[in-house]
């Protein structure tokens, strides 16, 4: 025999509460910082730094990224949700993978380390 419970009794108010924060409880989950990234996000990351100082975008492009930093998975999800339309100039892959970085917190502190670092071997070297 089942026992029912009614919809506004103390044990199903708590059951309701506890199934709930069971469902939610890794909704706002962030992977922690400084977890390795694959030899292709490196590669990708190397890349658009690359790109950023043959342009000579170096400083604004910092100065950009860590005006913006608090907001990066703002932008990793803009990423996903124009996919269809950015695809038609760069590749699906790159653009996904683009978005999964910026999912996490310290994607943008690396990409600007390596701007910065890719601007310092540049700028010596122009200078011998």
């Amino acid at each position: 025999m089942q026992v029912l419970v009614s919809p506004f009794s103390k044990g199903f108010l708590a059951q309701t509460l506890i199934g709930l924060k069971a469902r939610v409880q890794h909704a706002f989950k962030v992977e922690p910082e400084g977890q390795p990234l694959s030899p292709e996000d490196l590669a990708l990351l190397e890349r658009v730094a690359a790109a950023v100082v043959e342009r000579g975008m170096a400083t604004p492009a910092i100065l950009f990224l860590e005006s913006v930093g608090p907001m990066n998975f703002l932008g990793s999800q803009a990423l996903h949700f124009f996919t269809p339309l950015l695809e038609v100039v760069f590749p699906q892959r790159d653009v996904e993978r683009v978005a999964l970085l910026l999912e996490r917190r310290d994607t943008l502190s690396r990409l600007v380390a390596m701007i910065e670092s890719v601007a310092g071997a540049s700028g010596s070297a122009g200078r011998s």
